[in-house]
């Protein structure tokens, strides 16, 4: 998440300087075709719009969130209802929204270009996961109790917004497949946890964290006559898991469930057919999908699981011959793959802890049997942020988890260094050093900025010996310099360090 810090502050509402006890956080979306976050930064920043003010924006093309009033200050963003205002306990936080939607009337609208306006929502949807797990830390929030995480339509079906059905209109009528129950777990999945008293969720997306010899060795366990040929498709679920970017043991876990340890014992299908995951079986008595080859079957599974898990594009050809059928990005925990567990009733299996299955093998499989998954040592979060100086907070350009992010705005921005969340600086661009160049051509043109789409000067150097001051990118040349005359930029290729 990329938080970049625009206090309204022109606006009356924060002028206006109430302070709240930060009891929940709220959802909206803008209600409006405007993707732009700047749009709305720069439009309410003015002591003129007197009616509306929030606490931060999300922007619809990069996902960049803009925070337009400090956490705890008492925001505009929802109205009242009759059982008072939820202005005065909850952060109210807005995405924006697709520019190719119109709307017609009241919630309603028309869309020109399904792909692009999925693409917003999933964005906006995910920094919002990411800002509220933020926001949650911060405030010690429980996102699952009751009426800490809300949508605006939710504040108003308790009594404490006005009447607006946002963002679930915009969700619904996209077929997004998002909902606030959903978006409520994805928030405290995204803090490190289902609850406070039970294990955390456990992502699909990601890297194997068992091997294939434990895979192998839990083969041989509980099922001492595997066949010679169904061990060595083990080292295929860890393949195409990586090439997907899927874990692979999960995948193998799940074929373990499916096939009754490759006994095939009770199983819909049989191991002719390479389907080790039921795929297919729709129903009883339904054989299911055949492939020709083990990998081609383990292949299709693991397509399968990202279909489920992940909104992100195949790498190899789909050969799933049921991809098409899932909503995409449904079921991004393992927790989630039995649709009574979904939040949004979605996933592969129809029966009751399914997912819990899968994580019960893959806990014998790491040895872990009764215990939890193993899951990385914990990190303390660390924020980096771009300013001028700790005290200058106006000076803000950004905060950034990536210290190579915020290294990269710093060198964007002139005079700006990076801070830890102390205030200790821990970055700050080296000062140029000046040094020589011989140009041995006599008509090297001289521009007014780098990059030869920049206006020449109607100078040009002659051959001769330059000092350059600075260094800069630009179009048509590995690097422009800086001449210390300051007469202009001229392309590095045609000049040799002396």
């Amino acid at each position: 998440m990329k938080l970049v810090e625009s206090i309204l502050t022109r606006n009356p509402c924060y002028t206006a300087g109430r302070k709240i006890t930060v009891k929940g956080l709220m959802l909206h979306s803008v209600g409006c075709p405007q993707p732009k976050a700047s749009a709305f930064v720069n439009s309410w920043n003015s002591p003129a719009h007197d009616s509306s003010c929030v606490h931060g924006f999300i922007d619809g093309n990069d996902g960049t969130v803009y925070q337009t009033l400090p956490w705890n200050h008492r925001g505009w963003h929802c109205g009242s209802g009759n059982k008072g205002s939820g202005n005065n306990t909850h952060i109210g936080i807005e995405m924006c929204e697709p520019a190719c939607i119109k709307y017609t009337a009241g919630s309603n609208f028309t869309c020109s270009n399904l792909t692009e306006a999925k693409a917003v929502a999933e964005r906006t949807y995910k920094a919002a996961v990411e800002l509220f797990a933020y926001l949650c830390k911060k405030y010690s929030l429980d996102p699952l109790a009751d009426g800490v995480v809300i949508s605006h339509r939710e504040g108003h079906s308790r009594g404490i917004a006005s009447n607006h059905g946002d963002p679930e209109h915009l969700w619904a009528q996209l077929g997004t497949g998002y909902t606030m129950d959903g978006f409520r777990k994805a928030v405290r999945a995204a803090m490190g946890g289902a609850s406070n008293d039970a294990d955390g969720y456990t992502k699909i997306m990601g890297s194997a964290a068992a091997t294939a010899e434990q895979m192998k060795a839990y083969f041989k366990a509980k099922n001492p006559s595997v066949a010679q040929s169904v061990l060595a498709m083990v080292p295929l679920y860890l393949s195409e898991g990586k090439a997907e970017g899927v874990r692979g043991d999960i995948a193998f876990a799940q074929s373990c469930i499916e096939t009754g340890n490759f006994t095939f014992s009770g199983s819909a299908v049989t191991l002719s057919q390479n389907n080790f995951c039921g795929m297919g079986v729709t129903s009883n008595g339904v054989k299911g999908n055949s492939f020709d080859t083990p990998q081609l079957g383990i292949r299709a599974q693991v397509q399968h699981l990202k279909a489920y898990a992940s909104r992100s594009a195949l790498k190899n050809a789909c050969i799933d011959p049921r991809f098409q059928y899932v909503t995409r990005g449904c079921a991004e925990y393992v927790e989630w793959l039995g649709q009574k567990e979904n939040p949004d009733g979605k996933g592969w299996a129809v029966g009751a802890g399914y997912g819990e299955k899968i994580l019960s093998v893959l806990k014998g499989i790491l040895g872990t049997a009764g215990g939890a998954v193993p899951s990385a040592p914990t990190e303390t979060e660390i924020w980096y942020h771009v300013r001028k100086s700790w005290a200058d907070a106006s000076t803000q350009k950004g905060a950034f988890k990536s210290l190579d992010n915020a290294k990269k705005c710093a060198d964007e921005n002139p005079g700006h260094s990076v801070f830890d969340e102390s205030g200790k600086v821990v970055y700050t661009k080296a000062a140029f050093q000046p040094y020589l160049v011989r140009v041995s051509i006599p008509d090297l043109n001289i521009r007014k900025a780098p990059g030869t789409d920049k206006p020449k000067t109607g100078k040009v150097t002659g051959v001769g010996v330059f000092t350059i001051i600075e260094e800069a990118d630009g179009k048509g040349a590995s690097k422009w310099g800086k001449l210390k005359s300051n007469a202009g930029w001229i392309s590095l290729d045609y000049a040799s360090r002396i």
